[in-house]
């Protein structure tokens, strides 16, 4: 870049599921999606996606209904939050656990 040119550099890329590394043991919480209340379930058809819009670790699907990839989620809660029909709630990663 010549001297002066101040033009911002860019990324091209997008980050991807996974960026942030395999979750591990150390997920307390997991989200969990009722596929009855969430809208592309409810609907069978494409449409909200808020939680793949504002999932940090991109591991949300686009699929119907959206599915969730544990091995790299991070259970930090900011899908169900932003989930306008509280589709999606925070279950103990205990309960999950094979006796």
């Amino acid at each position: 870049m010549p001297a002066g040119d101040y033009r911002k550099k860019i990324s091209l890329s997008e980050s991807g599921p996974g960026d942030a590394g395999k979750t591990g043991s150390w997920r307390i919480v997991r989200p969990v999606i009722d596929p009855d209340v969430c809208i592309p379930g409810r609907r069978n058809a494409p449409a909200c996606y808020i939680c793949w819009l504002y999932c940090p670790d991109g591991v949300i699907s686009r699929s119907v209904p959206p599915g969730i990839d544990y091995q790299y989620c991070k259970g930090c809660g900011i899908c169900a939050e932003e989930c306008p029909t509280k589709a999606i709630t925070m279950v103990e990663e205990s309960s999950f656990i094979k006796e």
